[in-house]
């Protein structure tokens, strides 16, 4: 299936993210006392992982939400596994002390439902388009809107292209 956004490709190394997610922690690190961290599965469980690892954050929960149906549009939600209660109720029953961790946000639609799980919460991805920045507290890298980012997990060892086709070859 082709995608649209392929002009507008923006592949991410394991490096690169790695260095993103440190940057990500270093950020909130300055941000409050955090009690647990709720990654958004998929994408959220490896920044979370190294957040939780940079911040000695030893509770992790995890909201599995399907957004992402075809890699080309956003269907509709669903979630899969809801938040623990013991977690929302840490503190005061609404996320205070909670930092709610994903890859990216892209329309904020994934953020929202969850928002209305933990209000209080603290909302952090280690990428934003334009379109989701509202709905996220603390993020390291914009991209626009019609920009696809390839996530490590996404890609394999090949061959990339190069922009300019006078260059090929």
């Amino acid at each position: 299936m082709e995608n649209p956004a392929q002009d507008k490709a923006f592949p991410v190394s394991w490096d690169m993210f790695h260095r993103d997610s440190r940057a990500l922690a270093w950020r909130l690190s300055s941000e409050g006392e955090w009690k647990a961290i709720v990654c958004i599965t998929r994408g959220g469980l490896v920044p979370a992982g190294i957040v939780a690892r940079e911040l000695g954050i030893r509770t992790i929960e995890t909201v599995c939400i399907a957004s992402y149906h075809d890699y080309d549009s956003q269907g509709s939600l669903k979630v899969i596994k809801p938040i623990d209660p013991k977690v929302i109720d840490l503190e005061d029953g609404e996320g205070s002390g909670v930092l709610v961790i994903d890859d990216l946000v892209d329309t904020g639609k994934t953020l929202k439902v969850v928002r209305e799980m933990l209000p209080k919460a603290h909302y952090a991805t280690v990428y934003a388009k334009p379109v989701g920045v509202p709905m996220v507290d603390t993020f390291i890298t914009e991209v626009s809107q019609d920009t696809w980012i390839y996530f490590p997990w996404d890609m394999g060892w090949q061959f990339q292209p190069p922009l300019s086709k006078e260059t090929a070859g």
